[in-house]
């Protein structure tokens, strides 16, 4: 996950939040207090049992601003699902809140995950947003039992090095990596970097080579991690 403050905005913790003012309301637009945000989607992760294992928050020097990431961890898989978080008491930009596997948020105002609701402070918002949340994370348990399946196939279906080489120049076919990536996955695919990857030449173990060779692209194109699921789906639905 990435919170990248670099326009203005300062780190702050939870306690900061909450000693910051809220502005009153109006008829035409009604301020939400940042820690509130916070508040309700802990407790709705929480409803659902996500535990949080990371906070990151930040707000600009007049606190009218905010932007915070909450990490998530899987019941179901070692990977870690994040919440991006944006709040406003200037009318600058609606209330956010993004869900995924990868997600940024930056102070530029970049707000980038698989899904994304924004909603204008009106005065239903306060109404309205404990439902907006859940319809983003009740999904989660689902999403994560199917994808824990998907990587039990993958460390189920054995690779020669042929098929390995064939995959990694599917991969570049359909955009998943560039011409200077495949030498990054092949080298993780015949030497892995952790000892996890070591024992079985695993479409799992491909599958890392390739994310790791990736770190940093999916945040920017969140069109490449399905394609690559798309790939390596591919190969073990041919061997088995």
């Amino acid at each position: 996950m990435t919170l990248m403050l670099h326009r203005g905005a300062q780190d702050v913790d939870y306690d900061g939040l909450r000693r910051l003012e809220t502005p009153a309301p109006t008829q035409s637009h009604v301020p939400i207090p940042h820690f509130r945000v916070v508040d309700l989607v802990r407790s709705t992760v929480g409803m659902y049992g996500h535990q949080i294992v990371g906070e990151h928050h930040g707000v600009t020097e007049d606190g009218a601003r905010y932007f915070g990431l909450l990490s998530l961890r899987s019941t179901y898989t070692g990977y870690e699902d994040t919440v991006g978080l944006r709040n406003s008491h200037d009318k600058s930009f609606p209330i956010g809140v993004a869900f995924g596997s990868r997600v940024f948020v930056c102070d530029n105002l970049a707000f980038i995950a698989d899904h994304v609701v924004k909603r204008r402070h009106t005065a239903n918002l306060k109404r309205d947003l404990p439902g907006l949340v859940t319809e983003l994370i009740e999904p989660l348990a689902l999403h994560r039992e199917a994808q824990a399946k998907t990587f039990e196939r993958y460390r189920g279906t054995l690779l020669t090095d042929q098929q390995a080489d064939h995959a990694i120049l599917g991969m570049y076919r359909t955009g998943v990596i560039n011409v200077q990536r495949i030498p990054e996955v092949l080298k993780e695919w015949d030497e892995p970097s952790f000892e996890v990857f070591k024992d079985t030449r695993s479409a799992w173990r491909l599958f890392n080579a390739a994310t790791l060779a990736l770190n940093g692209k999916v945040v920017e194109n969140a069109a490449v991690t399905p394609r690559l699921h798309k790939i390596i789906d591919g190969v073990c639905e041919r061997l088995n």
